[in-house]
């Protein structure tokens, strides 16, 4: 994976093969980071990045400048090399291994941003839950936006705080909030 922009542009890393992971691709990536700079301005947000994998979007958001990033795997390599690499690159990445589901529903921290990638293979019921638990226990701030990637084969339009879908290849990024955007 290679870091399309900010301070660490263009620098490659390789994760282990080992991990259980479906990095976002550079295209699809480069996507969402064209969306998000046109609606934030990176130094002054907070990320939350849930099932983080190999930290792919952590390390874009940091190379911009963000204020805060959490990142949040339940899997100790993925965790183990996100804390290795934001400390090898000098990056103020607060790594967090933790069952996503479980974090979310003890968690009180407000961010700007959450991103979440889980696994594409997940039912719906288990993407809609994310959005049900963000939304109930208000981790998002006033013009907050969560965004959900997933296979083209699931449909989170439905929901009624989404208010945007973007499909790239075969993966779609759903956008959800507080209010209309």
């Amino acid at each position: 994976m290679r870091i399309i922009s900010g301070n660490y542009k263009g620098r490659r890393i390789i994760a282990p093969k080992k991990l259980p992971v479906r990095p976002t691709t550079d295209m699809a990536k480069e996507s969402l980071f064209n969306i998000l700079r046109n609606r934030y301005s990176f130094s002054t947000i907070s990320v939350l990045d849930l099932f983080a994998g190999t930290g792919n979007i952590s390390y874009e958001f940091a190379s911009r400048g963000a204020k805060a990033i959490t990142a949040v795997d339940a899997n100790a390599g993925c965790a183990r090399f996100i804390q290795q690499t934001s400390e090898q690159l000098e990056m103020n990445i607060n790594v967090i291994k933790a069952d996503v589901y479980g974090y979310l529903s003890r968690a009180a921290e407000q961010h700007d941003l959450i991103f979440a990638d889980p696994p594409y293979d997940f039912e719906t019921t288990e993407f809609i839950k994310i959005v049900d638990l963000v939304f109930e226990q208000n981790l998002l701030s006033q013009e907050g936006t969560l965004v959900i990637e997933h296979s083209k084969h699931t449909d989170l339009q439905e929901h009624p705080l989404c208010f945007e879908t973007r499909k790239y290849g075969g993966s779609v990024f759903s956008f959800f909030s507080k209010k209309d955007s």
